[in-house]
């Protein structure tokens, strides 16, 4: 008798997996391919291979007729660890508008996915691109990158994320405060857009704030992408202060903007990971960016709106400074 297909685990409206190890992503936005000479955009993109084994790639992002060496921002996209993709059509879309203004090259990593990918696999995937793009300062680089090469200022290196992505900008950042890049290159500035932490406590007002069933999927999806989480919710990745978390005066880049919005279920989090960087001894230049009535990742939805065209305006003029 044929086994019948059935759920494994899920996070019901987002993810689930079935026992044939289909994964189902039903608010996964649709991928879009990028636009290398469209003379409507005044920004070229293009996707590479940055590791076959494993399978790594990225969707570049360059102003069209560059005129000096421009600062690189190395992306990691948000969607809970377990969605989203450098080639959608939100990020696409989102990186057209923000690169405009930005005047940078961008890096936006396809890193591979949970459940097919348990975490660790994305830190490290994000961690390798990170070399990768490191490596291109070299004079004769493995795998070359001519944007990188010729257009890129590699002693302004940024890593930037949202939500999920901004998790991963925090354990890059603290990698980089012990582990050295190719080439000596170093790594400037960190990006947090609304960072996804969270722990077995509350902090801040998250006891009056968030509902139980919030509280239900900030640990759920952490389970569900990384069941094997040495200390469960409380794993340094998860929670920065967790048991045997290195201190956060280890980052290794010279400064940090953290963004939060007022109306986000995970404001909290981000306002307490930046007040603990500020006591921590870190020495670098540290900035909180607040947005109060704005809601979860509003500037990835509505790059265009007033207050999506404010942070971007923000964070543009923050790879400058």
């Amino acid at each position: 008798m044929a086994s019948t297909k059935h759920i494994i685990s899920e996070i019901p409206t987002c993810i689930t997996l079935y026992s044939d190890g289909t994964v189902d992503r039903p608010r996964q936005a649709p991928l879009v391919p990028p636009n290398l000479d469209d003379p409507n955009i005044p920004v070229s993109s293009k996707d590479i291979t940055i590791s076959q084994n494993p399978n790594i790639s990225a969707r570049l992002y360059l102003p069209k007729n560059p005129t000096k060496k421009l600062p690189i921002l190395v992306f990691f996209h948000g969607g809970g660890f377990f969605s989203e993709s450098a080639f959608s059509k939100l990020y696409h879309e989102h990186f057209n508008v923000f690169v405009s203004q930005a005047n940078s090259i961008v890096v936006s990593v396809e890193y591979r996915l949970a459940p097919e990918h348990p975490l660790p696999a994305c830190y490290n995937d994000c961690w390798n691109a990170l070399q990768w793009v490191a490596s291109n300062s070299a004079e004769n680089p493995i795998n070359p990158e001519p944007w990188l090469i010729n257009h890129g200022d590699f002693n302004r290196v940024f890593i930037g994320g949202d939500s999920a992505g901004g998790n991963i900008v925090h354990n890059i950042a603290m990698r980089a405060g012990s582990e050295s890049l190719p080439n000596d290159v170093k790594l400037f500035g960190a990006i947090l857009q609304h960072p996804y932490f969270y722990s077995s406590y509350p902090v801040g007002l998250e006891s009056v704030k968030l509902t139980s069933s919030e509280r239900d999927l900030f640990t759920s999806v952490w389970s569900f992408v990384y069941p094997s989480a040495p200390g469960g919710i409380d794993n340094p990745m998860i929670n920065p202060l967790g048991e045997g978390a290195p201190s956060l005066e280890g980052i290794g880049c010279d400064r940090m903007i953290v963004c939060v919005a007022g109306k986000d279920g995970i404001r909290e989090r981000g306002v307490w990971y930046y007040e603990n960087v500020k006591k921590s001894g870190w020495k670098g230049k540290l900035e909180l960016f607040e947005e109060k009535d704005e809601d979860h990742v509003y500037h990835i939805f509505h790059p265009e709106s007033e207050n999506g065209q404010k942070l971007i305006k923000r964070l543009a003029s923050y790879l400058h400074e």
